[in-house]
């Protein structure tokens, strides 16, 4: 019979880079306390890397060594692990826009799940809960434009919106006038005026 070990590790070696190995996923090869205990060895031995609670990913093998896979890669398919919505922070969104130049320290992605902190590596990524209208075209540009303008906030959303509007095509655009009425009242108006000029 195959070792847990190692059928844990053909199975994560199938997915593509990013995919998290989530431990409840792992049922049909074993029960949960003998597959804790192998999750753990391979952790141990540098065959996986342990993201977060009960969440592991293959490293990447490159002529350099070993790394941790992308994190883009690795929040989109912990996004489609856990069902969850996740999007860039209105910082990493505005940066994406070229409202500024700064790139956070840290960073810092918002979810329709709980609050958490993965670990990447030596990079560590905060996913921070949001109400579900922060989320409005998640991995969209357009979306981009929502998360901008709430991080500028009430006071500085106005100033931005003719910079937004240049940057977004006209389908772009559209998309975000979609979702215009699922804002708070205070971000509406910057929205209309990103979408109708």
């Amino acid at each position: 019979m195959e070792r847990l070990s190692e059928a844990i590790l053909r199975y994560a070696e199938r997915l593509p880079e990013g995919t998290p190995v989530l431990a409840k996923g792992l049922l049909h090869l074993g029960n949960r306390a003998a597959l804790d205990q192998a999750l753990s060895r391979l952790v141990r031995r540098g065959a996986l890397l342990r993201v977060g609670r009960g969440v592991y990913v293959l490293p990447v093998e490159s002529r350099f060594g070993r790394r941790a896979p992308s994190v883009e890669k690795t929040i989109k398919g912990f996004a489609a692990a856990r069902g969850e919505r996740i999007a860039n922070s209105g910082a990493m969104a505005a940066n994406v826009l070229g409202l500024t130049t700064q790139l956070p320290v840290k960073r810092v992605f918002l979810t329709s799940g709980p609050s958490r902190t993965l670990t990447l590596g030596r990079e560590r990524v905060e996913l921070r809960h949001a109400p579900p209208w922060q989320l409005a075209l998640a991995g969209r540009r357009a979306g981009e434009a929502v998360r901008a303008l709430a991080w500028l906030g009430r006071d500085r959303a106005g100033a931005a919106t003719g910079v937004i509007r240049e940057r977004l095509s006209e389908d772009e655009r559209r998309e975000l006038g979609s979702v215009s009425a699922q804002m708070p009242g205070w971000l509406a108006g910057p929205v209309s005026a990103v979408v109708h000029g």
